[in-house]
């Protein structure tokens, strides 16, 4: 699969305080998800979040990729609700919803 031009696409970040007592606490302080999103569809193309194994990290990937944000916040955080039993869920939504609304301020500003 060819990637895509990043010509077309936008990098997104959102980040949230890592849960104590977690072990991903212990190696980290916050989780950061980011977003390549195609500016014509307004779907993900690419996603990484900090995870601390691997395994989480594809996980997300492949449950994000595809998703147009302009379905809304609703369905994107309802995915992770559905999908994901982890004790960073919460913090996950959190960082999610940073990022989702980094896209649309840049939306907004008419620059995507």
């Amino acid at each position: 699969m060819e990637a895509m031009s990043v010509e077309k696409t936008v990098l997104v970040s959102g980040y949230a305080q890592a849960p104590r007592g977690t072990g991903m606490s212990e190696t980290m302080t916050w989780i950061g998800v980011v977003l390549e999103v195609d500016c014509a569809s307004h779907s993900i193309v690419a996603a990484d979040a900090t995870f601390v194994t691997e395994l989480a990290r594809d996980f997300f990937r492949r449950l994000v990729a595809g998703y147009k944000l302009t379905d809304g916040l609703d369905g994107l955080i309802g995915l992770v609700e559905k999908k994901v039993h982890t004790p960073s869920k919460n913090a996950l939504q959190v960082a999610l919803q940073a990022a989702f609304q980094r896209y649309v301020e840049f939306r907004q500003s008419g620059k995507c």
